[in-house]
């Protein structure tokens, strides 16, 4: 692996996965986050056909930091598969619903919800970045109904109440194609 994604507390997980064309969102998706999975997503789309897959474990994060994720994901030349995991929330579900091929380990949650925004500065600006952000947030509502296949009134009425949903629910909901569940039966021990 490239020196360039050795950045300092990376795990070494996260080197070998990325060996093997695996991206990892875990965590808030702040600007430092989208920074780290954009630049990776890009190097795996510049270095190879084969497809690529995000691992999202997130309480989401502000739109700018989501739409950056999201704007390479729709730019990749590589199919990016989203393999949701934990929690899923926020603009961390819109990540993942925009990935071509999507899916949900058994017991991963997810929550439709509208980013936080704090909003500082003059009185004078106040107006203009809270149009701003509104019109940012329809943005983010209609690229998630986009990709779930949903109205953008549904959708963000959901995301206006905090709609928590199960994997089985996301899958009905439209926000994966399938449930990864594995389980087998256990064996007893033999003596």
């Amino acid at each position: 692996m490239s020196d360039l994604f050795r950045y300092e507390g990376d795990d070494w997980l996260e080197s070998h996965l990325f060996d093997r064309r695996v991206v990892v969102l875990r965590g808030p998706l702040d600007a430092g986050a989208a920074t780290r999975v954009a630049s990776k997503l890009m190097t795996l789309d510049a270095t190879s056909d084969d497809a690529v897959q995000l691992q999202v474990d997130s309480p989401g994060g502000g739109l700018e930091a989501g739409f950056a994720v999201i704007d390479v994901i729709d730019a990749m030349g590589v199919a990016v598969e989203a393999v949701c995991m934990g929690r899923v929330e926020g603009t961390a579900v819109a990540v993942a619903a925009v990935c071509g091929r999507r899916s949900a380990l058994a017991h991963a949650q997810f929550r439709l919800v509208d980013p936080d925004v704090e909003v500082a500065g003059r009185a004078s600006e106040l107006e203009a970045l809270v149009a701003h952000h509104r019109g940012a947030l329809a943005r983010f509502h209609e690229r998630l109904a986009q990709a779930v296949g949903r109205s953008e009134e549904v959708l963000g009425a959901d995301c206006r109440r905090g709609l928590y949903l199960s994997a089985a629910e996301a899958l009905r909901y439209g926000l994966v194609d399938k449930i990864i569940d594995r389980r087998r039966p256990i064996r007893p021990l033999r003596s």
